[in-house]
């Protein structure tokens, strides 16, 4: 199982903050985006941030593992 996490706007968006998908070898991050984006076309164009397993990652070929954990960010400011 792939556990996927949005966060601030990207959560707004999707209308959720956390799903999860059943893995299948050879899955990368890129098939997991694409899933994503399928359910909820525009919800990660405002992704700024993606962590696999609490790394910062900027390759979407990255090949996952069973039990991985997604989380997608966007941009934000506080005061």
């Amino acid at each position: 199982m792939i556990r996927v996490l949005f966060f601030g706007p990207v959560a707004d968006r999707v209308g959720q903050r956390e799903m999860s998908f059943d893995f299948a070898p050879g899955m990368t991050l890129h098939d997991v985006m694409h899933k994503v984006g399928m359910l909820y076309p525009g919800a990660l164009s405002i992704v700024s941030f993606v962590a696999v397993n609490q790394n910062q990652i900027h390759d979407k070929q990255l090949a996952l593992n069973d039990n991985d954990e997604i989380a997608f960010m966007a941009k934000f400011s506080g005061g």
